[in-house]
């Protein structure tokens, strides 16, 4: 039984990375260019004036924080649009009944959105080389980040998935949800330079956690306690994985 779940979850990763690299010039160049204007833009013209910030220049400041908005956004977008589909073409009810447990189904998806979100993550990162002498600290802890930070949103694409209804309902969550946590996350700033009644509002973000321990994997210095930041990432991503499978076992929002 092991080896039919393996090459089920084989099948539905392969599926995902297929679908992504097959349209790749609309998943994996528009973040490319969209960061290239961001560094433009945000780092050199704006940057320039600023200075440093946290000790490094500003360029360097925002770069890991750019990255981590990238991969935030395509493991997202990347399971939300994949599973919606299956689900309103019908596909996913062969999927549900077949002899598979549902925590492979939901690997497989999620890991198709993490190969996203890393693959997105590595181009950005090759593009930041260009404006940026990029220095990493502690190499692992940036694996390690990047790869739960790709988890976690990943699951909350299938979730958000399974109760869209349309189309339309899978932009709801990345506008008026995703988009204002992470630009409110710490990406263009530090958290100390915020009042301290902001600063305390802003630990109630949890992608302020994900770039806190991201930015210290590149440059080691960190606005909140790694610690912490590493048991918000673990918490999130054992409630959000609890509820994608107690949602799709429960065939909520899956059957009409």
């Amino acid at each position: 039984m092991k080896a039919l779940y393996l090459t089920a979850f084989k099948s539905i990763l392969i599926k995902e990375i297929t679908r992504f690299t097959r349209i790749w010039v609309q998943t994996l160049v528009p973040p490319a260019i969209t960061m290239t204007l961001y560094f433009l833009i945000f780092g050199n013209l704006v940057g320039s004036r600023i200075g440093e910030m946290g000790g490094v220049s500003y360029m360097e400041f925002i770069a890991p924080g750019l990255i981590m908005m990238s991969v935030i956004t395509n493991s997202y977008s990347n399971v939300a649009s994949s599973f919606f589909s299956a689900k309103f073409q019908r596909n996913l009810e062969e999927l549900i009944v077949a002899p598979v447990p549902h925590y492979v189904m939901i690997a497989g998806y999620v890991g198709g959105g993490v190969a996203r979100g890393l693959c997105v993550g590595v181009i950005v990162t090759l593009v930041a080389l260009f404006f940026v002498d990029l220095s990493v600290q502690h190499l692992g802890l940036v694996a390690v980040t990047v790869f739960m930070t790709s988890v976690l949103f990943a699951l909350g694409g299938l979730i958000n998935a399974v109760f869209a209804k349309s189309f339309d309902d899978i932009s709801i969550i990345p506008t008026f949800v995703l988009t204002p946590l992470t630009y409110l996350g710490g990406v263009f700033y530090s958290l100390s330079l915020l009042p301290d009644f902001w600063r305390a509002v802003s630990t109630l973000n949890p992608v302020v956690y994900m770039i806190n321990l991201f930015r210290y994997g590149f440059l080691g210095t960190a606005d909140l306690s790694l610690w912490l930041s590493f048991g918000v990432m673990l918490g999130f991503c054992a409630g959000l994985w609890y509820l994608a499978y107690y949602l799709i076992s429960r065939g909520i929002g899956l059957r009409s």
